[in-house]
């Protein structure tokens, strides 16, 4: 077993070492992987015991292939580093001889080493060291890896190229790091109950919490913060398998993606579970808003607030930069007829139940609520049941979705699910 680190030795040869040797004075096994692509000026004396020519290898090219490509189609010679440094770590993965990564890199070596760590399961420890990270161009990129895995990273504020005090406290810091993480690493069971997976965010977040509190004596429950990047993790790692069943209780990641606001997902949030054997119970929390701050857009002739004319509707401003406007019938009626197609295409329906509250989709949209519209509500609810498989069973509770009634349905759903009724 052994801890794999990774970067470009002919930059960064001096902090690699440096981590190397103080991971091995930890009792632990170093596996040092060069991902250099010619772009530095050092001529390393450091052996790795996995070359860049074996990566390269790996991805079906040679090294001089891709020295080749820097100065022309440099995102290509990443590219296939970094699909060459992935299959290296899954094959050292399925055999049993990984026991964690760290990669010490620049922006490039980043891409390539958060390719492979992202491709890990949950659990195993994932330490990335750089100071490229912080920078805001680049933050979306990164975010689509470190939404969706349980990746480490340590800003080194300088970089990490030569060999000085700062340096070398911050390579001494992060061996240190990825060996304690080694050392502790155990994915706990809380006795082997099965584990459910939930999404929730503040305006839905009692009744998550009534949720949890129901099923925690038999089940694990796991949150996921949906905030679009937070739904990210969810889905994939219902899609890997980690969960016996996921209650959707805020899926408005869609209806985000449809209308244009901040929490958007993509075209594929609704499918994590279409394929799996498990209950998939799914929830209208979030659809009767529209998040679309900061504030500043709405005076700044922002194509969002221009084109759906939110200035007219009720929002609500939580603060500068958090504001939700009331999503319209007419965008109710395209979310729920979308969704119903998403829903339509699961495989296992009998284990699909949509649960829906009559009173509210958010602490927002109840009765005297800032952005209450039953209509709205109710345009989707019909839409919905109008579109929707009739093998797909609807639960219409009288209560809003965090009341104590909305989430005992919400588990009477999962129990029936599990049974297949």
């Amino acid at each position: 077993m052994s801890i794999a680190i990774v970067g470009m030795l002919d930059e960064r040869e001096g902090a690699l070492r440096t981590v190397r040797d103080q991971i091995r004075a930890r009792g632990h096994k170093p596996l040092l992987i060069d991902i250099s692509i010619g772009t530095g000026a050092i001529i390393p004396a450091l052996v790795a015991d996995v070359s860049c020519g074996e990566i390269a290898g790996l991805a079906g090219t040679t090294i001089e292939n891709v020295r080749e490509m820097v100065a022309r189609k440099r995102d290509r010679a990443t590219f296939l580093m970094a699909d060459g440094l992935k299959r290296k770590i899954l094959e050292l993965h399925r055999a049993g001889g990984l026991e964690g990564i760290i990669a010490v890199t620049g922006t490039t070596g980043a891409i390539m080493a958060l390719t492979a760590m992202k491709s890990l399961p949950f659990g195993v420890p994932k330490l990335l060291v750089s100071s490229a990270l912080t920078m805001p161009a680049n933050a979306a990129t990164f975010a689509e890896y470190l939404s969706v895995s349980d990746i480490t990273v340590m800003h080194s504020v300088v970089d990490t190229v030569g060999m000085n005090g700062f340096v070398r406290t911050i390579a001494l810091n992060a061996a240190n790091s990825v060996s304690g993480m080694v050392e502790g690493a155990e994915l706990s069971t809380e006795g082997n109950r099965p584990s459910v997976a939930i999404t929730e965010f503040g305006l839905c977040d009692i009744g998550a919490y009534h949720i949890r509190e129901m099923l925690e004596q038999e089940y694990e429950v796991v949150s996921f913060h949906a905030t679009g990047f937070g739904d990210r993790a969810a889905v994939e790692l219902v899609r890997q398998g980690y969960f016996e069943a996921f209650i959707d209780l805020v899926p408005s990641g869609f209806s985000e993606y449809l209308l244009g606001g901040n929490r958007a997902f993509g075209p594929h949030r609704l499918e994590a579970a279409i394929d799996r054997p498990i209950p998939y119970i799914f929830c209208p929390g979030g659809f009767d808003l529209l998040s679309c701050g900061p504030i500043g857009r709405k005076d700044n002739g922002d194509s969002l607030w221009v084109s759906r004319r939110l200035a007219e509707r009720k929002y609500l401003m939580l603060d500068a930069v958090r504001v939700q406007a009331r999503t319209s019938p007419e965008e109710m009626e395209q979310t729920a007829a979308a969704a119903a197609e998403k829903l339509n295409r699961h495989k296992y329906k009998s284990r699909v139940k949509c649960v829906i509250p009559l009173r509210g989709f958010s602490s927002l949209g109840v009765e005297d609520g800032v952005l209450y519209d039953p209509s709205s509500d109710e345009t989707f609810i019909a839409t919905l049941k109008k579109h929707l498989d009739p093998l797909i069973r609807v639960i219409e509770v009288d209560a809003d979705i965090n009341s104590r009634e909305f989430a005992r349905a919400a588990v009477n759903a999962l129990s029936d699910a599990l049974e297949g009724a």
